[in-house]
């Protein structure tokens, strides 16, 4: 008996070192690559497509996967950005989400002081490290898989319009991830994390006003203002603000408030969000938004009626995965800064009032923790509510550095994004590859998953049967 145990130990000991270097190899081939991908994705970051939009960004990155050998579907959920890449067969089904579009308004050159590139938009969110990590991620799997025979399926997913645009409600939307077994995700950041996640539900829309026009000074009488209309509106709105959850988020901007002041508008427009961390929330909220159009519309004179633009579910958390996703994060390590990227990055802790540069966020790993405050929104939460969900976040961006600030696309657009991005690819890849290999652990995931969300649980687009909003940047 005591010769079997030894025998038993033996052969564990020898699976658990075939299994480290398995993976060893697979990050330093991902190490290898790393100036191919660090070059896709500035290419990206050049682009800077907005929602929708992101033609180039998605042929380049679809390109990139063909040319591995995924199977490519294009213009998937009627979004012609959007596309499916898949390599392999049967179960499981693991998919990788992958983003690319940017943001309105923060065109930004990869300096550390604020000098615009003279663009329409910028990658203040890093989605052009998000899509060329994901890809990575992808392709590093099916490496994997192909040299060791491994059953199943990697499917990448290209995922238009995150900002606003919600284009992955509209591919849950039309059952794409049906079949999917676990989906993984990851964002830039200014930490390296990978604890439970948490984002607000989120419903947004354009309200338009239609008015009369006439001399605003010899007339006055025959017109009737749209942008008495918004302003109305916006008035109420921000009266409501003491009557909602604490917790709850409304946020607008008039996208057109007329064109001369001595011409009274007859044409105005308003985009306004709602968030929370329920959705139920939200949904009453945007409602009582709505109200305050309509009464703004009738005190006005106006008319009014308005387009939903996004709507997003908040997140829900599968710690039986995100554990998994720390650990490999924790075994993978954040970034070491080189003396050019240290001194990048002390400017550009400098503009943001800090006294230093925090070298030891970038390099270590947050704590882990199984529960978390919603700061944003993402559509990733629709994907989170139709499959078992994980993703972490890595140091993109200078600590200290928020979201959609020109010091978030500058930094992005440096080897400080690229390394951050890398860091990414190797924690998915790891992940994805303990999923293949641990069945049990997929399955655990799952039963956490219904548990969570419910057996009654009914999928309802919060952003309802509308076409996707392919113009909504414009």
């Amino acid at each position: 008996m005591k010769y079997v145990h030894l025998l038993v130990l033996t052969l564990f000991s020898g699976l658990s070192l075939l299994a480290q270097e398995d993976s060893k190899k697979v990050l330093s081939d991902l190490d290898a690559r790393a100036p191919q991908y660090g070059k896709i994705a500035h290419e990206i970051w050049n682009l800077a497509e907005m929602g929708y939009q992101e033609e180039q960004s998605a042929t380049l990155l679809q390109n990139t996967l063909s040319a591995e050998g995924f199977r490519i579907e294009k213009g998937v959920a009627g979004i012609p950005t959007a596309f499916i890449a898949e390599f392999g067969s049967g179960t499981p089904v693991i998919a990788i989400l992958g983003e690319y579009d940017a943001l309105p308004g923060l065109s930004q050159e990869a300096v550390p002081m604020q000098k615009s590139a003279g663009k329409a938009a910028g990658h203040a969110c890093g989605h052009h490290l998000f899509g060329t990590a994901s890809t990575a991620a992808a392709i590093s799997v099916k490496n994997w898989m192909q040299q060791n025979k491994i059953p199943g399926t990697i499917r990448f997913y290209g995922c238009p319009a995150e900002e606003g645009g919600s284009g992955k409600v509209y591919m849950v939307r039309e059952g794409l991830f049906n079949d999917v077994d676990v989906a993984l995700h990851w964002h830039p950041g200014a930490s390296n994390a990978a604890s439970a996640g948490a984002a607000l539900a989120n419903k947004s829309a354009k309200f338009r006003f239609y008015g009369v026009s006439a001399h605003a000074a010899g007339a006055p009488d025959k017109g009737r203002s749209s942008l008495d209309g918004v302003e109305a509106m916006n008035m109420m709105v921000n009266m409501m603000r003491e009557h909602i959850p604490q917790e709850a988020r409304i946020h607008y901007v008039i996208t057109d408030g007329g064109k001369a002041p001595n011409v009274v508008p007859n044409f105005a427009e308003v985009y306004y969000y709602a968030r929370h961390y329920s959705r139920d929330v939200v949904i009453e909220i945007f409602d009582r938004i709505v109200k305050a159009a309509e009464g703004a519309a009738l005190g006005t004179g106006t008319t009014m009626d308005y387009e939903m633009i996004g709507g997003t579910h908040e997140l829900l958390p599968n710690l039986t995965l995100q554990k998994v996703m720390y650990d490999n994060l924790s075994r993978v390590g954040g970034i070491t800064y080189t003396a050019e990227e240290k001194a990048f990055g002390e400017k550009i802790a400098k503009s943001l009032g800090m006294n230093s540069l925090d070298e030891a966020t970038a390099r270590n790993i947050q704590p882990y923790e199984t529960t978390a405050r919603a700061s944003g929104s993402t559509d990733v939460g629709d994907v989170s509510f139709a499959v078992p969900t994980v993703g972490l976040r890595t140091a993109t961006w200078v600590p200290g550095t928020p979201a959609h600030s020109w010091q978030a696309v500058a930094a992005g657009g440096t080897s400080i994004g690229s390394k951050g991005m890398m860091v990414a690819a190797k924690a998915l890849t790891l992940t994805a590859m303990d999923l293949y290999k641990d069945p049990e652990l997929v399955k655990k995931a799952k039963q956490e998953f219904v548990e969570r969300r419910g057996t009654d649980f009914k999928y309802i687009p919060l952003l309802g049967d509308r076409e996707p909003a392919l113009n909504y940047r414009n």
